[in-house]
């Protein structure tokens, strides 16, 4: 939980041949571990390694990016130690730089619409499958912080009705007061 409270307010850049693109962390739901004795069901190291979690299961401070529905990228930062199988989703995240690019990525929309969303904030952001397992320390895709603590609010995840227990870990972080994040 320590890292998923530190990335709120932290920079999300990424470096790609179109230009740059950097956005202030808002909202992130942290997965993996157990809370109160119960497992958590909702991540996707539940079920051990596979092919598609290898990198969920390396070494910190790594993306682990993945499809949905089979048309959403999600970006997950991997939290753990080799073999623990930790890692946050990037849920959200307040544009700072490279704003035109972000809307020509997402065909025009604007304001939340723009990167309020797992997917949203991937595709503004230009991150897809070319990026799993990215290194987030030396780039293209990494963080920035400014070593300040942010206030954050601390709730249930979202969107995971499947999970038995997982569904009720108060595991999501949102910047508070911020006008970009999710409803819920």
């Amino acid at each position: 939980m320590t890292t998923a409270r530190k990335l709120i307010g932290a920079i999300l850049v990424h470096e790609s041949p179109e230009g740059i693109t950097a956005g202030r962390i808002t909202e992130c739901e942290a997965y993996g571990g157990f809370w109160r004795g119960k497992p958590d069901d909702g991540a996707h190291s539940y079920k051990g390694l596979t092919q598609r979690t290898r990198a969920i299961f390396g070494e910190g401070g790594h993306a682990y990016v993945y499809l949905i529905y089979g048309m959403y990228w999600c970006m997950n930062v991997v939290s753990g130690k080799e073999g623990e199988g930790y890692a946050i989703l990037l849920r959200a995240l307040e544009p700072v730089k490279g704003i035109d690019l972000m809307e020509k990525r997402r065909r025009g929309k604007k304001g939340k619409l723009l990167t309020v969303g797992p997917g949203r904030l991937t595709e503004a952001m230009g991150i897809d499958k070319s990026l799993y397992g990215a290194d987030l320390v030396t780039g293209p895709l990494y963080i920035e912080s400014d070593g300040k603590a942010y206030p954050f609010e601390r709730s249930k995840r979202i969107n995971i009705d499947y999970a038995k227990y997982g569904k009720h870990f108060p595991w999501r972080f949102t910047l508070k007061g911020s006008l970009w994040v999710s409803k819920k």
